[in-house]
Parts: C-alpha cells; sequence; structure tokens
C-alpha cells in the first residue's frame, strides 16, 4: 500500500449524501454486512475510501430495460 497517494477518506455524512441514505442506515448496514461496502474503523472515527465507494456504486448498478 503506497500511502503517499494520499487517497481521500469519507466521513459517514459524506457517504450518507452521496448515497442519499442516512448516516444510520449506514451504520446498520455495517452492523448486519447486508452490502459489500468496506470501512475503516480507527477507534470510534469510521471512514470510507472514495475508491471503495466507487466499487461499491460500480456494482450495484443494473443494466437493462425494463419488464413487461
Amino acid at each position: 500500500m503506497n500511502l503517499n497517494s494520499q487517497e481521500s477518506l469519507l466521513t459517514p455524512k459524506e457517504v450518507s449524501e452521496i448515497l442519499g441514505v442516512t448516516e444510520h442506515t449506514l451504520a446498520v448496514w455495517r452492523c448486519e454486512n447486508r452490502y459489500p461496502l468496506p470501512y475503516i474503523k480507527v477507534g470510534r472515527y469510521i471512514r470510507y475510501r472514495s475508491k471503495d465507494l466507487s466499487t461499491f456504486l460500480d456494482n450495484q448498478t443494473v443494466q437493462g430495460g425494463y419488464d413487461a
């Protein structure tokens, strides 16, 4: 891991705003392992890597039309 890259870390508040969910919802997802959204925990602080959030969003993308 290259620490010189200065990868941005996002707070739960920032991630909740991007995803359009509450911070409480993110906490539930973490506790229940509901979605594969990796996070970093240092002490009581939770942070998300921006690249992990991008990967998560890419994996949630659904292709196709509508069901008739």
